[in-house]
């Protein structure tokens, strides 16, 4: 008998894809699963929202997982810190994306890192930052 759980999972969002940048996300795909099961989704705003307002933003809605473009350290520090699963390194359909997570075949990938919030330097590993828009 397998275990049927609740999950929370909020996914950046823009235009039906994953957006590329974390801390610069203007909304969310929040979504309530049970097992494998869709039980709500909802797009929210973050109202402009920087990166550590968005770890206490999803902190506040109780999620447990975020699919996501590129994430910083630090983010991805406080959102583990807290509890919070981080799949990074995603890119194209936030649905597609969903169902990948929920079949157990989407998996965090490094690439997903962002290193140039510090250093002025602009290396997101292979995510498409397009003209800039993750900076």
């Amino acid at each position: 008998m397998s275990t049927i759980y609740n999950m929370k999972i909020a996914i950046t969002y823009e235009k039906g894809l994953i957006f590329q940048h974390f801390g610069k996300t203007p909304s969310f795909l929040l979504v309530e699963a049970e097992g494998k099961e869709l039980k709500s989704t909802d797009v929210v705003s973050t109202e402009g929202s920087g990166h550590s307002a968005l770890i206490q933003f999803l902190a506040e809605r109780k999620v447990d997982t975020v699919i996501c473009g590129g994430i910083g350290d630090g983010a991805r520090n406080g959102l583990e810190a807290i509890g919070i699963n981080v799949v990074a390194g995603q890119i194209g359909s936030a649905e597609a994306a969903l169902h990948f997570y929920l079949n157990g075949d989407l998996k965090d990938n490094p690439a997903g890192k962002c290193n140039h919030h510090h250093t002025g330097d602009h290396d997101c590993g292979s995510h498409d930052c397009g003209s800039h828009s993750c900076h």
